[in-house]
């Protein structure tokens, strides 16, 4: 099993992740990566942060795990929460510790 970092998203700010809602797929904008304060201990594998995106349906997705896509960053599953809503649509947020 591959740990994501932040570094691994750093490059793919504002880009579009693919992500499987029942029978289809919805893009999903990555618009934050915010480190977290920690200090780190042993054994831990990464620092964690944060991610949001932002998906403009008008329908709010609940949280769960989604399999989400990226043309560089493969195929993963991530825990989604709606954090906030928009004139554009949902915020959700994914924390990784």
């Amino acid at each position: 099993m591959r740990f994501l970092s932040a570094e691994d998203f750093a490059p793919h700010l504002n880009e579009t992740f693919h992500v499987d809602v029942g029978e289809s797929r919805t893009p999903f904008l990555l618009v934050e990566i915010k480190p977290m304060p920690v200090r780190m201990l042993p054994g831990m594998v990464r620092a964690p942060f944060s991610l949001v995106f932002h998906n403009s349906a008008a329908i709010v997705f609940p949280q769960k795990i989604y399999q989400m896509r990226h043309d560089s960053l493969g195929e993963f599953g991530i825990f989604l929460v709606p954090v906030a809503r928009n004139r554009d649509g949902f915020l959700y947020q994914a924390v990784f510790n």
